[in-house]
């Protein structure tokens, strides 16, 4: 791991903070690996949630950003939507028949038809696109910063915003989102650890301490990228995480650290 990585996933453990007022103290998480299953490496995850027992997931890069319906226990792909190859795909999540998946400096959304994946309307926004989830009635938008944006999906416009804090202290970098039980879990880019965010305060309640969790003799050199991609499936009450041209996606249980 780089230096700076090893600072950067260290300061986020670190309970020092020079907040005026009492700040929320994180409980730290640990892992169970419970399932393992096969993940697409051409897929540079941005999205990932669940849709009835398949995944969808949304993919990024210029010329290969995509909107797929991924079989979980073989990992194939059995429906897809490319994007325009100007596009840069992002986050995406679900409200009712409607997929949304945004892009990263384009400024643009799109509505797509769950069932059968046309796109049938575009909406621009301002600023950077990055992890998208929903609470039931809106979407939530994260675009690099420490904000969290709360959209009406109808629109797309904007309705407020919450900072997220981390004992007391902006926290950036926020990526893919996850709505799990009126939490919102999200990846910290370039680390492998999970924030659990109060969407009502914005401050961080939890982080999740992912590192280890796919094995180094699975990394291919040049392809494997970072950690990103939290699907939540409801009925189990469990949490799929994948990376970036992962070839594995897993099935955890998080575990409180004593």
């Amino acid at each position: 791991m780089r230096p700076n990585l090893v600072i950067l996933i260290a300061a986020l453990f670190s309970a020092q903070c020079a907040c005026a007022s009492e700040p929320v103290e994180p409980t730290i998480y640990d892992y169970r690996i419970l399932e393992t299953y096969p993940h697409a490496t051409d897929g540079f995850t941005q999205g990932l949630f669940f849709d009835g027992d398949t995944l969808v997931e949304s993919t990024g890069l210029f010329g290969e950003s995509s909107l797929r319906r991924v079989e979980l226990d073989s990992g194939e792909v059995v429906q897809s939507a490319a994007l325009a190859p100007e596009i840069f795909g992002e986050g995406s999540a679900i409200i009712d028949d409607d997929i949304f998946v945004i892009s990263w400096r384009n400024g643009k959304a799109f509505r797509f038809d769950a069932k059968s994946f046309e796109m049938e309307e575009s909406f621009k926004y301002e600023g950077e696109g990055w992890g998208l989830t929903n609470n039931g009635n809106e979407l939530v938008m994260s675009d690099g910063t420490d904000q969290l944006r709360f959209l009406d999906p109808l629109d797309f416009s904007e309705k407020r915003r919450t900072q997220v804090t981390l004992r007391g202290e902006p926290l950036g970098k926020l990526n893919e989102l996850e709505w799990v039980e009126g939490e919102i879990y999200a990846n910290i880019w370039l680390t492998n650890v999970l924030a659990r965010i109060d969407p009502e305060t914005g401050a961080v309640t939890g982080l999740v301490d992912l590192r280890g969790l796919l094995p180094e003799k699975d990394f291919i050199q040049g392809q494997t990228d970072v950690l990103n991609g939290i699907a939540y499936n409801g009925e189990e009450n469990i949490l799929y995480v994948t990376g970036k041209n992962w070839p594995k996606l897993f099935k955890i249980e998080l575990v409180e650290k004593p």
